[in-house]
């Protein structure tokens, strides 16, 4: 193990590579450091690799990075009971490079952008465990892991969101559970054949789903995307309702989700192969560390970056563009020399005008829109309803629209719900 380099980067997930990647293809020395045996192997990924500020670092990197299918069907489904109600959009657009979204499996993914990083110059440690930080003159000069010292000029944190570095550094007092959510992943193995006949896909096509209305009525909601040969199918839920719903097992509620027929029908005959969970930030804006301190930068979802907004979620772009901001941060302090809080503040003011914090700070209220109970039970209740009255047949008299409406209106969310929600979609969305 080296003593000193340049910059340590703990965690070599999109944010932490993105970081190393940069520095190294500037001739910079830099150590990526990796908890797992590999790179992958402790990410877990239920969302879309959108690939805008990827293609900036590595042209044209889908010639080479293991993507899975390129997303040109997003899908959002209210699942009630027997029933399901979908708005579906599809683009022939979205086939052509490059490409807006990725399907990817991160232990591939991750093993890969780590590698570009390695082969461009920087050093790959795995399986190192950074316990904790060493300062001097109340500034970060590297890390500690077991009886093994390492000095650098700055540290990145790119190690998620517990990350236990940002609490050391100050950055964050404590990580609140309200900000915090749980994905829960199955990978379920189906021939490619047959997902392209069952989603109605061609070639390398792909498929998003969102799932609204399966989560037993707590916040949160649920996925699927198509891989080569395989499906991602899961579920995110608030962190908080584990702690109140003690009798709610995590397991339980991905076990819910596939006994919607909708989705049962999707997954028919397929073989589990993976199971994973994992915690994700889900508070946005107000989730949300301070950037930066001596010798130290934050990016990724260990600074909160992620951003969900119900018809959309942002994860890894975000990572990767933090990645960029810090590697030119870091340039920035080594031609100045000078890597206190004056210099590192750059940072802040890259992301600030940059479209991560742009989009958080437009979107800033969202998270608390898309975590509503009504969301989460009423609307999906309301909309399947009111769709089974629309279309089912029967001896009677046919009600005007406008009635039927209204009757359900009454029934299952009540006017004045109605009226506050669409204030607050409006104002946040």
């Amino acid at each position: 193990m080296v003593e000193s380099v340049d910059t340590i980067v703990v965690g070599a997930g999109p944010a932490g590579s993105a970081t190393a990647y940069s520095l190294a293809k500037a001739g910079h020395e830099v150590l990526l450091v990796e908890r797992g045996k590999t790179p992958g192997e402790k990410n877990v990924s239920g969302g879309v690799l959108y690939g805008s500020v990827l293609h900036e670092l590595i042209p044209n990197f889908w010639d080479e990075a293991p993507l899975e299918r390129v997303i040109t069907n997003r899908n959002l489904v209210f699942l009630s009971g027997e029933s399901s109600f979908s708005l579906d959009f599809s683009s022939s657009k979205l086939e052509k490079p490059p490409h807006n979204g990725y399907s990817v499996i991160r232990y591939d993914f991750d093993q890969w952008f780590a590698k570009q990083a390695e082969e461009t110059g920087a050093l790959l440690a795995t399986g190192i465990r950074v316990d904790d930080l060493l300062w001097e003159n109340k500034q970060i000069v590297g890390i500690k892991a077991g009886s093994d010292e390492i000095r650098a000029k700055v540290v990145v944190a790119a190690d998620g969101i517990n990350s236990t570095l940002v609490e050391q550094a100050g950055l964050r007092k404590d990580l609140k559970a309200k900000y915090i959510a749980l994905g829960i992943k199955e990978v379920i193995g189906l021939p490619r054949d047959v997902i392209e006949n069952r989603f109605n896909l061609e070639h390398n096509e792909g498929t998003a789903h969102t799932y609204l209305g399966c989560t037993k009525g707590y916040p949160g909601g649920g996925f699927l995307y198509t891989n080569q040969d395989s499906l991602s199918l899961g579920i995110v839920l608030k962190l908080p309702i584990f702690k109140t719903k003690s009798h709610s097992k995590a397991p339980e509620f991905i076990d819910h989700l596939k006994q919607f027929p909708y989705i049962r029908r999707l997954i028919k005959e397929g073989t589990r192969l993976e199971y994973s969970a994992h915690l994700v930030p889900e508070g946005g804006y107000h989730g949300l560390s301070k950037l930066y301190t001596d010798g130290f930068l934050v990016t990724g979802d260990a600074a909160g970056l992620t951003l969900n907004i119900g018809y959309a979620l942002e994860g890894m772009n975000f990572a990767i563009a933090s990645g960029v901001a810090a590697a030119k941060t870091i340039l920035r302090a080594h031609k100045q020399n000078d890597f206190t809080q004056s210099t590192m503040k750059h940072y802040q003011k890259l992301m600030n005008q940059s479209f991560v914090l742009k989009d958080m700070k437009t979107f800033r209220n969202a998270p608390a829109i898309v975590s509503s109970p009504r969301l989460m039970k009423s609307y999906p209740d309301f909309i399947n309803n009111l769709a089974l009255d629309l279309y089912q047949s029967t001896a009677s008299p046919r009600p005007k629209l406008i009635n039927l409406i209204l009757k359900h209106v009454v029934h299952e969310i009540s006017l004045p719900h109605l009226f506050i929600d669409g204030i607050k979609a409006v104002r946040g969305l």
